[in-house]
């Protein structure tokens, strides 16, 4: 069963089920999410079961924080996905976030971001960092008016294309 993590005026933030599933492969095959997040080869419903078994609800079980699932509070539409996620190539916890494209430039973003960061204080967090493309000027700018600060472009893995890599301390 899914739990309520968060609440803003607009918004519900929860934890993703196996139901979350058909919600989820749409995400991920966004054209927004292709472009600048990658493509997850996640093709089917079983697909998109798995993934969020192994990745959102896993993390959650093991870290008491993932990526959560952002509806719209007055329908339960859910719209894209926004947590606090650890990743293996970073040394911290990193906000991340993803839309689905029809939900863009609402604000839905800022009003997620900002309560999750408002989060990880009581998470025991005393910084979080994000990354995103550089070619993702509206990633980028969100960031920014969230408060977090660019340190530097990194590498994740050798090879990869790159990221600007934010941070925020608390």
């Amino acid at each position: 069963m899914p739990v309520d993590i968060l609440a803003t005026p607009r918004l519900r933030l929860r934890t993703a089920d196996r139901d979350d599933a058909d919600f989820y492969l749409a995400l991920v095959n966004d054209r927004g999410f292709l472009e600048h997040i990658g493509d997850r080869g996640i093709r089917t419903r079983e697909d998109a079961i798995q993934a969020l078994l192994d990745g959102p609800i896993a993390m959650q079980d093991v870290r008491g924080h993932s990526l959560y699932v952002v509806e719209l509070k007055d329908s339960g539409t859910p719209i894209g996905m926004c947590g606090l996620i650890k990743r293996e190539t970073l040394d911290g916890v990193d906000i991340g976030y993803a839309y689905l494209a029809r939900y863009c430039g609402r604000g839905y973003a800022y009003e997620a971001g900002m309560a999750v960061l408002a989060l990880a204080p009581a998470l025991g967090l005393r910084r979080v960092l994000a990354i995103t493309s550089p070619n993702n000027l509206a990633s980028n700018g969100l960031l920014r008016k969230m408060g977090m600060r660019y340190e530097r472009f990194v590498h994740l893995v050798p090879g990869d294309a790159g990221s600007n890599l934010y941070s925020m301390e608390f």
